[in-house]
């Protein structure tokens, strides 16, 4: 089975064996391989395995741009950034078929609601066989600063929805890389939810903002060279990011 991959600068085939990365019944992964295969002028072919990249987020106009949907924001600069168009419908998510550098990626943003999002990346991950290590998760974090952001190769859900949906449909796993942006805390005694609904000050869009622009370039950096020093440059560099040495 075939599935055709293209973007404004490459054009790449995905050949996927009979055989999934994921079980579609429990999505056990197997040690079955996904690749894309480019041909180089010599001869040889160069494979590389696809990245699923998901925002987190809640559809329509009346949750756009706030503190739970910068997950959205996150995939639209992405996209953005690597001409991949949002234009395709599928497992009840808005799918962007493309590549970064030379890999194959799809982007995608659950149109669910937050709290069932793992209702798309399951079968999603099944579909188009992406391994776990391959499957980038971008959501709010409180226990981050407003406008940090920070990339992990695994964790927990931390009492986020959203995460725990994507946990559950994924059998359980979490060995899954992350991209984390920070939204802090609500302020005193606010509701959990009401804060999460609201939308940032002046200042705290300004920080949001800031980290949207950074992103696009940390997610290519991390699909073409993984968890290297220049991504750990990056995580030190947004710890002490609004610390004044």
């Amino acid at each position: 089975m075939l599935f055709a991959i293209s973007s404004p600068r490459t054009c790449t085939t995905i050949s996927y064996p009979r055989k999934c990365c994921f079980h579609q019944r429990n999505l056990v992964p197997t040690r079955v391989r996904v690749s894309a295969s480019l041909p180089e002028p010599n001869g040889a072919k160069v494979e590389y395995t696809p990245w699923m990249i998901v925002g987190l987020g809640n559809p329509g106009n009346k949750y756009h741009g706030t503190r739970h949907n910068v997950g959205f924001e996150m995939i639209d600069r992405v996209s953005q950034a690597e001409g991949i168009a949002m234009d395709t419908i599928q497992s009840k998510a808005l799918l962007g078929i493309g590549s970064i550098g030379e890999v194959p990626v799809l982007l995608v943003k659950p149109q669910t609601y937050m709290n069932f999002s793992g209702e798309s990346v399951g079968p999603l991950a099944a579909h188009y066989r992406i391994p776990l290590r391959h499957i980038l998760l971008v959501y709010d974090e409180m226990s981050l600063p407003n406008g940090v952001l920070r990339l992990q190769p695994k964790g927990g859900h931390g009492h986020h929805n959203g995460v725990k949906s994507v946990m559950e449909h994924l059998d359980g796993c979490r060995e899954f890389p992350r991209f984390c942006i920070g939204i802090g805390n609500p302020p005193g005694t606010m509701d959990l939810k009401a804060f999460l609904l609201q939308k940032f000050s002046p200042v705290e869009r300004q920080q949001i903002d800031a980290a949207l622009e950074q992103g696009p370039a940390a997610v290519r950096a991390l699909i073409l060279e993984g968890f290297s020093s220049r991504v750990n440059r990056f995580n030190l560099g947004q710890k002490y990011k609004y610390n004044k040495v």
